[in-house]
């Protein structure tokens, strides 16, 4: 038993040497085949780089760009294991610090261009980069690089702040080629969200000092949701608040300035909410219009952020349409100062066209302005320009209602009419009720007439006088004179035949002369010739009256016609000054600024 035992233990000696040496071998080769192996996967892996990334051969590229590229592969691999880590356990709908401090959102504009701007809507549009960034401590990180510049597919993984404009109407983002818009992520965890915008926002307008106004457009942006309490607007202190392009060109105005401030905005609502303060008294308070002022009411303020755009507007186009033609009719209207007080047709036509010019200029210029209940300084001078036009007129009324006679161009004295300078007229004059012709007056000047005088005796010897003035063309007398046989005068003519039974008063004279036809002058020679002869056989009293030749006697220039031609003017000049003036202190417009 005991010798078993001995043999046994030998043998189990040697066996586990021999075990040992083979497992130590063993394990020495599987060192060197993962050394082995390792060393040849890099190699080949190397190997493998520099055939696919090495230029063709000749281009004089060396084998550092290679090994610069596959540096580059692997920074871009870790960025994006550095931006996994970042966003694993992120949460994008709370906002940064919850619970804590409000975030804090710097803003700032780059505007590259406005317009149009209109006043009938009221409204204005502008392009621009609109900017915002904040810090949120979840996105800090540690690298080689300061700065990440990251794809807009970041946006929906991050959270972001709920900015709108409180005055925008129509706003919308730029999409061609792609969506406008960019992120940049520090190490500090500060996000920078930049986007391209147009926007349509109001612009409310007082036009009282139309075209010579300065308008202010405000532009009002914050957050949509959240309070003060959470988040907090303010313009970025590194950069301009509102920066201007210097290319940018306005049609109708220059932006004089625009000044930026911060707001806050307050809301008064009935539900009790996080940050809300309870309202003491809602009495008086503009804010709480509508609702029960019995209910417990809560306030809550919103921060917000204000930008108002001066826009000064261009008079050229406005001076050159609408003041110089008005300033031209009301001089135009003045004409009719020089013209004759008896040129009445002239006056009017000439009163009344300027009076339908200046009305249509006056609906023209308000085209494009929206239908205001108030006046505008244009409105001021059209209507002052249309007063003087219509004064114009109301002038001439005036003066012809003191015009002498009527509405004829010539006109004579019964002593004026016949006889020449070097020869005698013989007329043999009638007494008792018979009806005495004298003889007619051809003038040859521009504007033809002939005189037609009657003189009337009455029972009492008194001569009454009907004075006419007949257009050249009824009475059909030709201009050079018809003389006598033994005398070189002129023919003693009359417009119009009257017999004895006729009647004497003064309207049968003038009906017998409104219904005689003048038909030739020979005819109405021997008509007057037989009237003439059967006058002085009845009365047989003869006279011989020596007459010298008299020029004609006009009106007189008017008195009202020569204090219209300083006073209209002088009154119109002073208004004018007054006019500019007043409207030009009132808007304050400054000189423009350049940005």
């Amino acid at each position: 038993m005991a010798g078993s035992t001995n043999r046994w233990r030998p043998r189990t000696a040697a066996t586990t040497a021999l075990t040992t040496g083979i497992m130590k071998a063993n394990l020495f080769i599987a060192i060197n085949r993962i050394i082995f192996s390792s060393f040849s996967s890099a190699v080949f892996g190397i190997g493998t780089s520099f055939f696919f990334w090495a230029p063709p051969t000749g281009s004089g590229s060396s084998g550092v760009e290679a090994v610069i590229r596959l540096t580059q592969r692997n920074n871009h691999g870790n960025i994006s294991e550095l931006l996994d880590n970042l966003l694993r356990g992120y949460d994008n709908s709370i906002r940064p610090d919850f619970g804590g401090p409000p975030a804090v959102i710097e803003v700032d504009i780059m505007v590259r261009s406005m317009g149009p701007i209109s006043e009938v809507d009221m409204t204005y549009s502008m392009d621009c980069y609109f900017r915002q960034s904040w810090v949120d401590r979840r996105l800090e990180f540690k690298g080689a690089h300061d700065t990440l510049a990251l794809s807009i597919s970041m946006l929906g993984r991050i959270w972001k702040p709920d900015t709108y404009f409180y005055n925008g109407k129509q706003s919308y983002l730029h999409t061609i080629t792609t969506p406008n818009k960019f992120v940049r992520l520090y190490q500090d965890g500060r996000v920078l969200y930049s986007s391209r915008l147009t926007i349509k926002a109001g612009c409310p307008m007082n036009l009282a000092d139309f075209p010579m106004d300065i308008q202010r457009c405000p532009l009002k942006f914050g957050s949509f949701g959240y309070t003060s309490n959470d988040v907090l607007y303010r313009w970025n202190s590194g950069r301009s608040a509102v920066a201007i392009a210097e290319d940018m060109k306005l049609s109708q105005f220059d932006l004089v300035d625009c000044p930026a401030g911060n707001v806050t905005d307050r809301v008064v609502h009935s539900t009790a909410s996080m940050g809300a303060a309870v309202l003491n008294s809602a009495e008086g308070d503009p804010d709480a219009v509508g609702l029960d002022p019995n209910a417990k009411l809560y306030v809550s303020e919103f921060s917000m952020l204000l930008v108002s755009f001066h826009l000064q507007r261009h008079m050229g186009n406005f001076l050159i349409q609408v003041y110089g033609p008005c300033v031209l009719l009301v001089v135009l209207s003045w004409v009719s100062f020089w013209l004759n007080r008896e040129a009445t047709a002239d006056r009017v036509s000439l009163g009344i066209t300027t009076v339908l010019t200046m009305t249509f200029l006056g609906l023209e210029a308000r085209t494009d302005l929206p239908k205001v209940p108030y006046p505008t300084a244009l409105d001021f001078f059209v209507f002052l320009s249309f007063g003087f036009i219509f004064a114009t007129i109301i002038q001439f009324a005036v003066v012809h209602y003191f015009t002498k006679y009527g509405s004829g161009e010539c006109y004579f004295n019964a002593d004026e009419l016949t006889s020449s300078s070097d020869e005698d007229s013989d007329l043999d004059c009638a007494n008792g009720d018979n009806v005495h012709l004298h003889s007619i007056k051809i003038s040859s000047g521009s504007s033809k007439r002939c005189s037609a005088v009657t003189a009337i005796s009455g029972p009492g010897g008194v001569d009454s006088r009907v004075i006419e003035v007949i257009p050249l063309s009824v009475c059909s007398i030709p201009v050079t004179p018809v003389r006598k046989a033994s005398k070189s005068s002129w023919a003693d003519l009359s417009c119009f035949g009257l017999s004895k039974e006729d009647d004497d008063s003064p309207a049968a004279i003038v009906g017998n002369y409104a219904s005689s036809s003048f038909s030739t002058p020979v005819a109405a020679a021997k008509r007057s010739s037989v009237q003439i002869g059967g006058t002085t056989s009845q009365s047989q009293v003869h006279r011989r009256r020596r007459r010298k030749k008299r020029t004609p006697r006009f009106n007189s220039v008017s008195k009202i016609d020569r204090v219209s031609r300083i006073f209209f003017p002088l009154l119109f000049l002073a208004i004018n000054v007054f006019y500019w003036c007043l409207y030009l202190s009132r808007s304050g417009r400054p000189l423009p600024q350049s940005h």
